[in-house]
């Protein structure tokens, strides 16, 4: 496909860094809008190579890879960023377009089509990690807020291993789950606090994303066709069970994609999916309906 053209956004407190991949032969096709949170624009490359014959835009949430920010970027919420992405199709000038939102990526995408859904024609939301919104939320959110205040209490490794202990549990998260000790060393993380406190993904959006209260009346009403993915290998972790909460508010059926939580992922990050067949799904998912 084309090769990637960066250009940034300038808005109040922050400077946005995307990519443009235009269609090689061109395309009526909307734009396809690939995001996730805190993922940068670096970690869709596989998925994006197969959809050459569309236009893919990719880009770094404020504060994280090439986005600028002037206030800590995890101190901010799924409405905050929202906001910085209607900007983002704004500027594009081609909405509505479509969305595939993964993770984080996929809350403040539902968070953009509450508000402003005539930007979005269609959304793929794959794994919310809606925590607050399972059947244990009464242990699963203590959990989740547990790992922030590690990370602001012990360091980096310790909050990653708590991140990591809870994020692939399988199942319903146990009564005290959260306070259990984590041996960093076990999942690859050091154990020695380096002292910084400036993690996007552990800072307090961490909390302020798995506990987002979704208005589902109104996404409900949206004119946005709203699909929830679910990974196949992810069943039973946090993240595929938000999905299904998620789907099941809106009254849909979620569709399953290959692989695990980042199943579009090629080599990008050490923990490659099945970025083909999750493509060939998607394309699928993205066909209208009658």
């Amino acid at each position: 496909m084309s090769e990637p053209k960066t250009q940034t956004l300038d808005l109040p407190g922050a400077s946005l860094r995307y990519d443009v991949r235009d269609a090689q032969n061109g395309s009526d096709e909307p734009a396809l809008l690939m995001i996730g949170y805190p993922m940068a624009a670096s970690g869709f490359a596989s998925l994006a190579e197969h959809f050459a014959d569309r236009t893919v835009v990719t880009y770094d949430p404020r504060g994280v890879d090439r986005s600028e920010s002037e206030t800590l970027a995890g101190d901010t919420t799924p409405d905050d960023r929202a906001e910085d992405l209607t900007r983002l199709i704004a500027a594009l000038g081609s909405e509505p377009v479509e969305i595939f939102a993964s993770s984080g990526g996929a809350v403040n995408a539902l968070a953009l089509v509450t508000k402003h859904p005539e930007q979005v024609s269609t959304l793929v939301a794959h794994e919310p990690p809606a925590a607050s919104l399972l059947p244990d939320a009464e242990h699963a959110s203590p959990a989740v807020v547990d790992i922030h205040e590690s990370y602001m209490r012990d360091g980096f490794g310790i909050g990653m291993a708590k991140f990591m202990a809870l994020t692939t549990h399988k199942g319903p998260i146990p009564a005290g789950f959260g306070v259990q000790p984590v041996d960093p060393s076990a999942f690859g993380f050091p154990a020695e606090d380096d002292g910084s406190r400036d993690d996007v993904m552990l800072g307090r959006n961490l909390v302020a994303t798995t506990h987002y209260e979704y208005d589902f009346d109104a996404l409900r009403a949206a004119p946005t066709r709203i699909v929830v993915g679910v990974g196949e290998e992810s069943e039973g972790e946090m993240a595929h069970r938000g999905g299904l909460a998620v789907a099941q508010r809106l009254a849909t059926e979620p569709a399953t994609f290959p692989s695990h939580h980042g199943g579009f992922l090629g080599g990008e990050f050490g923990m490659p999916g099945a970025p083909e067949e999750f493509a060939a799904t998607l394309r699928e998912v993205l066909e209208p309906t009658e």
